[in-house]
């Protein structure tokens, strides 16, 4: 068969924009090549539907052995009882916890989009804002910081059928232990989505919501530093509430109804080749090279905060706990959206974001949503954060001059030969 060079063609050239640029998307990171090689192996071709030592396909044996390792490593990276490594992505990790504990109609309260949440936690654009009955808490004007008193408002006056806390532009910590109490009083269940900090979680850098939230998802490939997928934990199986037998006649675990509704209930096949590339990612997270690198990440996004401080941003609550920080970019006289694009020129990659109480849509928005898991990966420390600040400084109070915004684009290519990406590709 003749090789596609038109496509590799492409690959290329993506590769060498990852090379030179610097990669600044919260949610983005970059594998290490064992992870990335093993995404490209011939398990892409086995069917598996089922799962491990229940497959509804033969010749399994082999693709069972990774599966069981990929859940037995990152049960042990969280310390929990149960994973299903399944899901192609955070979304359906989400929407299987949903199905799984939910009919349609039921109530849901999550993190308002505009607020910092996810499309996952009740948006009517989203399949959790049409199945479900969505309502929503937000963060304090004035700080920036989740509005738990509202939460819990909700929660008493709506009786949610599950509570959801998470986010994807949202820089502190969560107080699941708050969050617990108010679901038992309303008789709730919590579903922690820690797709962004699952990697800080991990090491104990943040709160774990295990002991206190029923459920918990993440996607694989954010601080988890993994290949593009998602992943449901639980800290501790338990009964299914809802009374649900199996054909001997004992009660259900929820394990078993979450299993149910990762397959047959919203995939089909898993995707093998990907799952042996998790469990790749989930052995690196065991390793103290991890440890090291999660805790950069922490001090790297608290130089970069501190930074855009002294030049006058605004990051929402001031601060961050995490790897990421929402900057408010209207004392600059900027939308998210010029930002990003102005930005991109210079091969500085971001996202626009809304903020909090934001007065502009969300195809323009007010802020930018800056993360440093991938600039980590890439080798860099604190003592670097102060000039990849410059260089975004100098773009963003630049925005309209073209030959500025070159010359940075050849200071950020300069800069980035010190922190090379994939040399065995060469």
């Amino acid at each position: 068969m003749q090789r596609d060079q038109q496509v590799f063609d492409i690959i290329q050239k993506e590769l060498n924009r990852q090379r030179n640029g610097i990669e600044l998307i919260a949610s983005e990171n970059f594998t290490s090549l064992q992870v990335m090689q093993a995404m490209g192996n011939v398990m892409t071709n086995k069917y598996a539907e089922g799962y491990p030592g229940r497959r509804y396909y033969g010749g399994c044996e082999f693709v069972d052995e990774t599966e069981q390792l990929a859940i037995d490593r990152i049960k042990e990276v969280f310390n929990c009882e149960y994973a299903n490594v399944q899901p192609h992505s955070g979304a359906q990790a989400n929407a299987s916890v949903l199905l799984a504990i939910l009919k349609p109609g039921d109530k849901i309260l999550g993190l308002d989009l505009s607020m910092g949440g996810h499309l996952t936690h009740g948006s009517p654009v989203n399949f959790s804002g049409k199945l479900y009955q969505p309502h929503f808490y937000g963060v304090h004007k004035e700080t920036g910081l989740v509005n738990y008193e509202q939460l819990e408002e909700v929660a008493r006056k709506e009786k949610p059928q599950v509570i959801i806390c998470g986010a994807s532009a949202y820089s502190r910590d969560w107080d699941y232990a708050r969050i617990r109490k108010v679901a038992d009083e309303v008789g709730a269940f919590v579903m922690a989505d820690i797709a962004h900090p699952a990697g800080l979680i991990a090491k104990g850098l943040l709160a774990s919501p295990f002991e206190h939230c029923h459920f918990v998802t993440s996607t694989t490939h954010k601080t988890l530093r993994g290949p593009r997928g998602g992943i449901i934990l639980m800290g501790k199986d338990f009964e299914n509430p809802f009374g649900l037998k199996d054909v001997k006649g004992n009660i259900r675990m929820m394990s078993n109804l979450l299993d149910m509704a990762v397959f047959p209930g919203i995939q089909g096949g898993p995707l093998e080749h990907v799952i042996a590339a998790k469990a790749i990612a989930f052995g690196e997270i065991l390793s103290d090279d991890y440890t090291r690198y999660a805790k950069q990440i922490q001090i790297n996004a608290q130089a970069m905060a501190k930074a855009f401080v002294a030049k006058g941003y605004n990051i929402i609550s001031g601060g961050t706990d995490n790897h990421l920080m929402l900057i408010d970019l209207r004392n600059k006289n900027l939308t998210g959206k010029k930002a990003q694009e102005t930005l991109d020129k210079a091969h500085i990659t971001l996202n626009k974001n809304s903020v909090p109480f934001d007065d502009k849509s969300p195809f323009v928005t007010s802020g930018i949503r800056v993360g440093v898991p991938a600039i980590t990966t890439r080798g860099m420390n604190e003592a670097h954060m102060q000039t990849v600040v410059d260089f975004l400084d100098k773009v963003l109070m630049n925005v309209d001059d073209a030959a500025m915004v070159n010359g940075v684009a050849d200071d950020v290519h300069a800069f980035m030969q010190q922190f090379p990406l994939y040399p065995e590709l060469g």
